[in-house]
């Protein structure tokens, strides 16, 4: 069974058809610079466009940066303020003539890494962290998933954690791959001490580039790469819309 995915992040949207038996994306992976403002026509507008794209006509699974209940949106950090109370499901469903389902952009990655990734098969208390734009946040005990932890806008060292450890600020602070990953490492020994997780998954785009800052992290047990990189979110939308 395929079903379209398409992860909505702070910078880029990208969608692929998925099949969700094995996780596989079915075609090469679409993307489109998220438009600036980020507001919910013009975000309806690409998600549209990536329809088209791959010329879908079933279910459409959707993920997006914010808590999401029941389809509506409560948050907006990294997308256009008007987003807030904005009922995505009816949105994304009028603009594509689509059934949609509409969830957080890490609970999405969670639950791919979790049926696919470094997550399979493990019991107890998983993390999933995405280092993107912001920080995203996934949280499994014994695979049931937590939804909108939202854990990168924790207070941390004055600030929002995103702001100081999230992947954007190694360019924007210009900082090196070891510094940026000492960064990092403070972040995980924070959330080690609040919630003592089994294992933490470090997903988003830096998946691909973990040897480069591994080193800067101390010896916190149980911390790997995400396996699905940054197709995690595909992956796990469609999951999602699959089963609902």
């Amino acid at each position: 069974m395929e079903i379209l995915g398409i992860d909505i992040g702070g910078s880029g949207i990208k969608g692929a058809p998925v099949d969700v038996e094995t996780g596989a994306l079915t075609a090469d992976r679409f993307k489109i610079l998220t438009p600036e403002p980020a507001t919910p026509e013009a975000v309806a507008q690409v998600v549209t466009e990536l329809v088209h794209h791959f010329e879908w006509r079933g279910p459409l699974g959707c993920t997006f940066p914010s808590v999401v209940r029941r389809g509506v949106v409560y948050t907006a950090a990294n997308v256009d303020k008007s987003w807030i109370g904005v009922d995505g499901h009816k949105i994304f469903g009028e603009a594509t003539g689509l059934p949609v389902t509409l969830l957080n952009d890490a609970d999405a990655a969670g639950v791919a890494e979790m049926r696919f990734g470094a997550g399979k098969g493990r019991g107890g208390v998983v993390m999933l962290l995405t280092f993107g734009t912001g920080i995203g946040s996934a949280l499994f005990t014994d695979g049931v998933l937590v939804p909108n932890t939202e854990l990168g806008h924790l207070e941390f060292r004055g600030d929002e954690a995103e702001h100081y450890a999230a992947a954007r600020f190694r360019k924007e602070d210009k900082l090196s791959w070891h510094e940026w990953g000492q960064r990092v490492d403070l972040y995980l020994r924070y959330i080690d001490r609040l919630f003592s997780p089994d294992l933490v998954i470090l997903g988003g785009g830096v998946s691909r580039k973990y040897e480069k800052f591994s080193e800067a992290l101390s010896d916190i047990p149980n911390v790997v790469p995400a396996v699905l990189e940054n197709e995690a979110g595909i992956v796990g939308a469609a999951l999602v819309a699959s089963a609902g």
